[in-house]
């Protein structure tokens, strides 16, 4: 019978912290694996030690290596299974090989040091991984606890909240947790993004007693509480037809959208919002509204990234979509549908906006050139306006909404209706 791999959890506070189980499996193996900083906890281990770095992948090989013909153990910090390796490697060599030996998360130990519970904090992982996004990600919660990294300090992180006006947090930041040199205090964001921190740190944020920032909740917001060119109050699509629009995206949590032509933004704001854990583009070739954008992405709290060009030539880097909608074409119409419906992943939405029976025709012809079955809704609002103590109603122009699906690789042909 092969051996086990025990993946053993581990504090700053080194082997004083584990309990006489976990230091009987680290005496009784043969090899131990970990990173410097956990291997450096054991100067007189008589076995083999082989340090992780270059990726999780070249560190497994090895461990394959070795697991079989000798006795392993694995060191890793606080839980292994709160995004640590314990996943990753359970996954790969089966649970029935895997024994996992917690210690305390560092999320855990910064939230008794708070002296405050846990269960209802959103927790986000910034440890390799790009802040983009944040913003929508926690807007309204009342706690948050974010892993960091060399890139991801907490300076960083007080001048990214600051950008988006979320000042109704304070932070607490946790350095070098459970260890002799622990520190532990709160921060307003001002002086947060001035500070220096030690490179092993954890933030928490909670939303301040008493202060309500009145965060955005729902969708379609009303067009007046974006930022958009005056006197034309031009580009940007009306409430009425964005709510119907985002229906039509059918939007997962985790989306990749594009919004090409996007104007003021509106659409791409109201996106972000929705897919809060995916990443939403908005390409716009007119500079007069950039500074548009910029305002209603601080404005939503929603971290959209703003791309200066005109589609389809500024779609090459971006990641291929699960969503896409065209407001504004630039002439380019056809083209911008064919590079979309390409790029655009199996069971994925193309939305268009038209004004135009031309543009109508124009898309519904390329959407089944490119292989999708259109359909189209021919939207007509009218809104309440008041005259003499009365109100009337005025009619707005009708809009063309026309939307596909691209089928899945071997299945029939979705239609969207």
């Amino acid at each position: 019978m092969a051996n086990l791999i025990y993946i053993i959890g581990i504090g700053e506070d080194g082997a004083a912290g584990l309990t006489e189980e976990s230091l009987k499996k680290i005496s009784e193996s043969e090899v131990l694996l970990g990173g410097e900083r956990q291997l450096s906890f054991f100067p007189g281990y008589n076995g083999e030690k082989i340090v992780l770095r270059d990726g999780l992948k070249p560190f497994a090989d090895k461990l394959e290596e070795v697991w079989k013909e000798r006795r392993t153990a694995v060191l890793a910090s606080g839980d292994p299974l709160f995004f640590g390796i314990a996943g990753y490697l359970t996954q790969r060599f089966g649970r029935e090989h895997v024994e996992v030996i917690p210690h305390y998360s560092s999320v855990q130990l910064a939230f008794a040091r708070l002296g405050d519970s846990w269960q209802d904090a959103e927790l986000v992982s910034l440890h390799g991984r790009p802040i983009r996004g944040l913003a929508q990600r926690i807007d309204g919660k009342p706690k948050v606890a974010l892993l960091t990294d060399e890139t991801n300090s907490p300076a960083r992180i007080a001048a990214y909240l600051l950008e988006f006006g979320m000042t109704e947090y304070e932070a607490f930041v946790c350095e070098r947790l459970g260890g002799p040199q622990e520190i532990c205090r709160f921060w307003e964001l001002e002086e947060m993004e001035r500070g220096t921190f030690a490179a092993l740190n954890i933030v928490i944020l909670r939303k301040k007693s008493g202060l309500d920032a009145n965060p955005k909740r729902g969708f379609a917001f009303p067009d007046e509480a974006y930022s958009q060119r005056r006197p034309e109050k031009g580009l940007i699509t009306k409430r009425e037809v964005r709510s119907f629009i985002l229906s039509e995206l059918d939007l997962a949590e985790d989306a990749v959208v594009w919004d090409i032509g996007s104007g003021s933004g509106a659409v791409a704001a109201e996106c972000a919002r929705i897919s809060r854990l995916g990443q939403v583009y908005a390409v716009e070739k007119g500079a007069a509204n950039l500074p548009h954008m910029e305002a209603n992405r601080s404005r939503f709290r929603a971290d959209f990234a703003i791309i200066h060009d005109k589609a389809p030539h500024g779609l090459d880097p971006l990641p291929d979509p699960d969503a896409v909608f065209i407001g504004g074409s630039g002439g380019e119409l056809e083209a911008i549908i064919d590079t979309c419906a390409a790029r655009l992943r199996p069971g994925g939405r193309l939305v268009v906006s038209a004004v135009t029976v031309e543009t109508l025709h124009g898309s519904m012809r390329a959407l089944q050139q490119a292989g999708m079955d259109p359909a189209v809704t021919m939207l007509q609002a009218s809104r309440g306006k008041a005259i003499l103590g009365m109100t009337r109603f005025e009619g707005m122009n009708p809009v063309y909404v026309i939307s596909g699906i691209k089928q899945s690789a071997g299945n029939d042909l979705v239609i969207d209706t």
